[in-house]
C-alpha cells in the first residue's frame, strides 16, 4: 500500500479514486485513526484531515503525512513532539466554499433561522423577529485567504467590515486592536490560524466587550473559542446567536456521536449543550464541502501523493 487515506467521506473518496494515477495503490477509511484502530501505519504515507492523532509509536514506521485541511496546528504540533517525515497540507482549496458559509451562517442566526424552521412545525411566530444585515458591523478576525473572501461577501449584502491581523494584507479595510474592535461588533468571525498565541482567543472577558445581542461565527478552529464560553455568554444573554462549524475538543465529540455515545471531555459535552439551543447553528465541520471545493481539494491531495512518490516531497509543505 503507497498512501491510505482517513477520514475519507463517500463523495471525497469516490473524488480521489477517479483522479489517482493507475498504479497508485491507495487505501481508504471514512473514521479517524483512532477509529480505524491500525496498530502500524499501513502505508508510509497517510493522509487525514484534522481529527486524527499520529501517534508516537508510528514515529520510524511512517515517512509522510499530508492533512487534507488548509489549517495545520495539528502538522506544527505533530512536528513538536519529534515527527522527522514530511508534512504536507492543502492551502488553497476551500476559501471561497467556507466564506460563503460564513454568509450563510450570518443571514440565518440574523433572522433566528434554526428557531423559524423549529416553530413552522407549529405555524408559530412569536419571537421570530429578526434582523437585517445592511449597515451592521462585522470583525473578521484572521484575514487570510478564508477572511478575505468572507470581507468581500459581508461587504456585498450592505455590512461594514472591520478587520483584526497584525499583516493587514487588505488595503481598504479598517484594521483595529482586538479591544478596540469588539464593542463594534454586531457579527464577530473567527477565521485566524491556530497557534499558542490564539488558543482560547475568545475569553469571557471578550466576550463582555461584545455588544448585547452580538453573533459569533467560528469557522476556523474550535479551540479558538471554547464552547463553555460560548454557553455561559448565551446563557447570560450577551450573546444574540452562535454558528459553529468546528469545536473544541472536535475529535473527542466526533467520535462519540458517531458512535452513539455522549462524551466524556468537558468541552464536548458543553458542545452538546450548544447543539441543542435554538439560538445556535451547527454543522459537522463541512463548511468546506461544496461540489467545486471537493473537485479542487481531490485534485490537490492527488497532486500531493503523487508529488511524494515520485519526488519525496510535497508540492505545499506545511509551515514549521
Amino acid at each position: 500500500m503507497q498512501v491510505w487515506f482517513y477520514e475519507a467521506f463517500e463523495e471525497e473518496e469516490r473524488a480521489i479514486r477517479a483522479l489517482l494515477p493507475e498504479g497508485v495503490n491507495a487505501g481508504f477509511a471514512s473514521g479517524t485513526l483512532a477509529e480505524v484502530g491500525h496498530a502500524r501505519p499501513p502505508a508510509r504515507l497517510v493522509s487525514t484531515r484534522t481529527q486524527s492523532a499520529v501517534p508516537d509509536a508510528w514515529f520510524g514506521h511512517l515517512d509522510a503525512v499530508l492533512s487534507r485541511s488548509t489549517g495545520y496546528d495539528h502538522l506544527r504540533d505533530l512536528r513538536a513532539r519529534g515527527f522527522q517525515g514530511a508534512l504536507g497540507y492543502l492551502p488553497r482549496y476551500c476559501h471561497r466554499s467556507v466564506a460563503e458559509h460564513v454568509l450563510l451562517a450570518v443571514l440565518a442566526l440574523s433572522r433566528r433561522l434554526p428557531r423559524q424552521v423549529d416553530q413552522a412545525r407549529r405555524f408559530d411566530r412569536d419571537g421570530l423577529t429578526g434582523r437585517e444585515v445592511l449597515g451592521r458591523t462585522a470583525v473578521v478576525v484572521g484575514v487570510g485567504n478564508i477572511g478575505a473572501d468572507v470581507v468581500h461577501l459581508l461587504r456585498a449584502v450592505g455590512m461594514d467590515v472591520v478587520g483584526v491581523d497584525p499583516r493587514q494584507t487588505l488595503p481598504d479595510v479598517p484594521w483595529l486592536d482586538p479591544e478596540e474592535a469588539l464593542p463594534r461588533a454586531d457579527v464577530l468571525v473567527l477565521a485566524m490560524d491556530l497557534n499558542s498565541t490564539s488558543r482560547g482567543w475568545l475569553t469571557a472577558e471578550r466576550v463582555a466587550l461584545l455588544p448585547a445581542g452580538a453573533l459569533v461565527v467560528n469557522v476556523a478552529r474550535g479551540d479558538l473559542a471554547p464552547s463553555s464560553v460560548l454557553l455561559e455568554g448565551l446563557r447570560a444573554g450577551g450573546l444574540g446567536g452562535v454558528a459553529l462549524d468546528v469545536y473544541a475538543s472536535e475529535a473527542a465529540l466526533a467520535e462519540a456521536l458517531r458512535r452513539g455515545e455522549r462524551p466524556e471531555d468537558p468541552e464536548a459535552l458543553a458542545a452538546l449543550e450548544l447543539m441543542a439551543r435554538p439560538d445556535v447553528l451547527c454543522t459537522p465541520h463541512n463548511a468546506f464541502n461544496t461540489e467545486e471545493a471537493l473537485a479542487r481539494k481531490a485534485g490537490q491531495s492527488v497532486e500531493q501523493v503523487v508529488a511524494w512518490l515520485e519526488r519525496g516531497a510535497f508540492v505545499w509543505e506545511a509551515p514549521g
